[in-house]
């Protein structure tokens, strides 16, 4: 799914266009019990809840792929009956009215997912009625599909900060009572996948608010998918890699260069490539590490991520890297631009000469050099008609 798709969806998620059907929830404290259920018709909310938690829903259609929103495939025996794709597919196909199958997703929540404190599980059911395009994108007023989906969105309960306010009912200031109050979500998915703008039933997009220490649990007990590591999993495991094979004290020097290194790579690279165990050497040596060391490291890392996807060079940047490097590339073409513009200068006035003389076209051939009393001097041929200024 890329990020086209993710925003035709995320653009629909506002007021005079959402067209959720329905929306439910269970609260789950610390205890792991289930303190109430959230049953909405979701176009029937008030204004004020209506827009919070929409607020929630589009933020679990993240547009950074591959980072916070993981394409992950349901293996084979989990399409079977019995399996987490044919369990989703049945909370899918009732729209979210079937109280068993929610209580089962509840339970299966409690039962997996790894929280200390307590958290609010909400689902949203939808149809998007998916219109024709053009081949310019131009819309078409007929439908090629109903898109139907669901949103999971799973919310840390957060207990509000203790202050002082007004006491209504004992007309006095006093301490406030602190409220459990909904945080945005931590985790979450969309199920199923809208890849190319048709449903693929056989992927489901995870969202992690952490992409460096996402649900692992999540992954796998919930949506019965592999592991699959995010851009930021994947930069840190070479980090690993280099404090197991240098002192740790310099690790964070040497992934600076790295990183700067690879950033470099990157941005002259003409197309979008996948990176390759030559990047990674060559920017280990750029760091520091021998040809020897650099080379070990980089086939071990590579191996390792070719369990999944190998990712573009450009998604294993850090941003901090990326921007070093845009920051450094405009100084240098600033720089060339300042000695392209003095180098103008100095040929338009002649900078650098002790004397600068001008004079007319047809005067050029005439100026010659003269021994005069000794003294090495110009010459200029003047008739009696002619103007002369100095300075």
């Amino acid at each position: 799914m890329d990020k086209k798709s993710v925003n035709e969806l995320r653009r629909r998620l506002k007021k005079d266009s959402c067209s959720f059907t329905k929306m439910c929830g269970c609260y789950i404290d610390d205890q792991k019990n289930k303190v109430t259920n959230l049953d909405e018709s979701f176009l029937n909310l008030e204004d004020e809840e209506y827009f919070k938690y929409l607020e929630i829903a589009k933020k679990v259609l993240s547009t950074n792929l591959g980072n916070n929103l993981l394409e992950l495939d349901f293996p084979l025996d989990e399409e079977k009956p019995g399996g987490h794709q044919q369990f989703l597919m049945g909370l899918k196909k009732s729209a979210l009215m079937d109280e068993g199958l929610l209580n089962r997703f509840y339970d299966m929540m409690i039962e997996n997912y790894d929280s200390m404190g307590n958290y609010l599980i909400l689902l949203f059911h939808d149809r998007y009625d998916v219109m024709t395009k053009t081949s310019d994108n131009m819309k078409l007023d007929e439908s090629e599909e109903v898109y139907e989906y669901i949103i999971c969105a799973i919310c840390p309960m957060i207990l509000s900060k203790p202050g002082l306010g007004y006491n209504q009912s004992e007309q006095k200031i006093g301490t406030l009572n602190r409220e459990w109050m909904v945080g945005m979500p931590e985790t979450g998915f969309i199920f199923p996948a809208f890849n190319e703008r048709t449903t693929d039933i056989h992927s489901v997009l995870m969202y992690t608010a952490d992409s460096k220490n996402p649900h692992q649990e999540f992954i796998t007990e919930i949506l019965g998918c592999k592991i699959k590591k995010t851009f930021a999993q994947k930069q840190n495991l070479l980090c690993e890699m280099v404090a197991e094979a240098t002192d740790v004290e310099v690790v964070k020097d040497i992934m600076e260069s790295v990183n700067i290194e690879l950033a470099q790579i990157c941005d002259s690279e003409p197309d979008e490539i996948e990176i390759s165990k030559e990047h990674v050497s060559d920017a280990l040596e750029y760091a520091g590490l021998g040809a020897t060391r650099a080379s070990e490291i980089s086939n071990e890392y590579i191996s390792a991520l070719k369990e999944e996807e190998l990712p573009l060079l450009e998604d294993m940047v850090t941003n901090k890297a990326a921007k070093i490097v845009k920051d450094n590339n405009e100084k240098a073409f600033l720089k060339e631009e300042i000695k392209e513009l003095n180098r103008k200068i100095e040929e338009a006035t002649g900078s650098g000469e002790d004397i600068i003389i001008r004079v007319n076209e047809s005067k050029k051939p005439l100026i010659r050099r003269e021994m005069i009393d000794g003294e090495n001097c110009l010459v200029i041929p003047i008739d009696e008609n002619e103007n002369v200024r100095i300075n």
